[in-house]
């Protein structure tokens, strides 16, 4: 029977859950860990980050290649007050699309914050899928309530 799972995609820490048994179960990684950090870390060269742990171990010797608090830039228009507070609390660059959204600046390339998060995303459900020993082909996935159309858009 194929799972449906859960994900919380949190701005700082994410979780995936499943239901078994009728009693929703907060699925740990292998580690034993059931919250991974909302933290990716590129690496030039290679098509494989760092994501959650071991992207915020390496934040400290990476911090601009490190990104972390991506989910506030969602939607976000680069004018706004949101991106203004927010480029002052981030070691990584900010930069403006042509039709004037927020991205973020890593060694030239730029990444929508939605692809950044996509990386968290594929890493939950990688750990759903080791935990339950099948593929995962449906998720539900949060949304915050305070979230404006622009931002639930965003993350479609």
């Amino acid at each position: 029977m194929s799972h449906v799972i859960g994900i919380d995609l949190g701005t700082t820490i994410a979780r995936v859950a499943v239901v078994e048994d009728g009693r929703p179960v907060v699925i740990p990684d292998s580690e034993g860990r059931r919250a991974t950090p909302s933290i990716v870390t590129l690496i030039d060269g290679r098509a494989d980050h760092l994501i959650g742990q071991p992207a915020k171990r390496q934040s400290i010797a990476n911090p601009e290649d490190t990104l972390s608090m991506v989910k506030r830039i969602i939607g976000r228009k680069f004018g706004s007050e949101a991106i203004a507070h927010t480029r002052g609390r981030v070691p990584f660059e900010l930069a403006e699309t042509e039709n004037g959204a927020t991205c973020l600046e890593v060694r030239g390339r730029k990444y929508a914050p939605a692809e950044i998060s996509s990386f968290v995303l594929m890493k939950l459900k990688r750990i759903a899928e080791d935990y339950l020993g099948q593929e995962i082909t449906q998720a539900v996935i949060t949304c915050p309530a305070a979230f404006d159309d622009a931002q639930r858009q965003a993350t479609k």
